[in-house]
């Protein structure tokens, strides 16, 4: 399997790590995207305001040849033409041309690559451009050569083309919650997320959508919050980051972290779970085995017992040196990469039960957002 990976900060470079012996794309490579800090007292407040919505993204691809065994080494930067204010939030390939892919972020920001990553450049779609809205693109999702995108304030675009051309599909104004997250998954079919809880699935290109949860997750905690659950009288409504399986499982942190949420395909609502740590949770998504994997605020790495959906977590140590970490992504069942604060980079090659730091990104004055694996 081979890998691209990239991590996203408050800078306009892309690190990116390859194999020494060769600087195509025959092979294992990774890359993370950061950018530099600026000088500017607007953009020193924007960072601190934006602590948490920088990010790191590690990205799949295994239609490429190559070997799960082979070593990420060296990391080399590439440099992204936006402005420094810029905060980049999801990146997808084409699965049928792996050196085409987007790069999304806020103000608007749509970056295309059709060299595998080594350059980008800014695209232009006509119909997402609105003189009363500055978007935040959200979330990107390919299945063959069918694409979607989301955002904030509320937009939907959608390619049947490899993203060649962009189509606008209108949404109803009373849709709860912004939407935070989209999957292709099919012919002319997608899921869609919203950080209220509402989960949608359409199989006609977006022109209807069916809810797939029956009531957001507030009314959830409305009738449960008697059932033990700590925080949930404290629930502001929104999420703080959501996870999708490979198999449609998702899981999802409370905005304060106080509890988190599971919902599997079936089930008519939301269910909520108390944390098995003391500290506030930071992030949780799933491991390549279908076990969770858990993170604490101020740092603390946690992995569930077992492969299936459980409340018994154990903590793993981790060297990172004090800072938190933010997110984990899985390469493969054994392999996996977590990424933190002041550019932490940690790596397991035994599925988490141990971790070894890389200093590759040691000299980054900047946090490490997200990892996210597509296969």
């Amino acid at each position: 399997m081979a890998t691209l990976q990239f991590t996203f900060t408050d800078s306009t470079t892309l690190f990116r790590p390859s194999l020494p012996s060769t600087r195509t794309f025959s092979r294992n490579r990774s890359l993370i995207v950061k950018a530099s800090s600026s000088s500017s007292d607007d953009f020193s407040k924007s960072r601190r305001r934006f602590i948490a919505e920088t990010a790191a993204l590690s990205v799949s691809l295994p239609q490429l040849a190559a070997r799960a065994e082979d070593a990420l080494s060296e990391w080399e930067r590439v440099y992204l033409p936006i402005d420094p204010g810029v905060v980049l939030l999801d990146i997808a390939f084409v699965p049928d041309d792996p050196n085409h892919g987007f790069l999304l972020g806020t103000r608007q920001t749509i970056l295309e690559t059709k060299d595998g990553g080594n350059t980008w450049a800014p695209r232009s779609i006509p119909s997402a451009e609105d003189e009363d809205f500055n978007y935040r693109f959200n979330s990107i999702s390919f299945k063959g050569k069918e694409g979607w995108i989301v955002g904030k304030p509320a937009i939907l675009l959608y390619t049947s083309d490899a993203g060649d051309s962009w189509e606008r599909i209108p949404l109803s104004a009373e849709l709860p919650g912004d939407m935070v997250y989209i999957k292709a998954t099919g012919e002319k079919s997608a899921e869609m997320v919203t950080d209220e809880g509402a989960i949608y699935v359409t199989a006609n290109r977006g022109y209807n959508w069916r809810a797939a949860v029956q009531e957001t997750v507030s009314a959830t905690l409305n009738r449960t919050v008697s059932s033990g659950i700590s925080g949930a009288s404290y629930y502001t409504g929104t999420f703080n980051t959501v996870n999708r399986s490979p198999d449609g499982r998702y899981v999802a942190v409370s905005s304060r972290g106080n509890f988190y949420l599971t919902w599997e395909p079936g089930q008519p609502f939301w269910q909520p779970h108390n944390r098995a740590v003391a500290r506030r949770i930071q992030n949780m998504g799933w491991r390549a085995d279908g076990g969770l994997w858990l993170l604490v605020r101020g740092g603390g790495l946690y992995l569930s017992k077992g492969t299936g959906l459980t409340e018994e977590f154990e903590e793993v140590p981790v060297q990172s040196r004090g800072f938190g970490i933010l997110d984990v992504g899985y390469r493969s069942t054994d392999e996996a990469w977590a990424a933190g604060g002041s550019g932490i980079l940690l790596r397991t090659t035994n599925g988490g039960k141990s971790w070894i730091r890389d200093k590759a990104a040691d000299n980054i004055a900047a946090n490490l957002y997200s990892v996210k694996s597509v296969h």
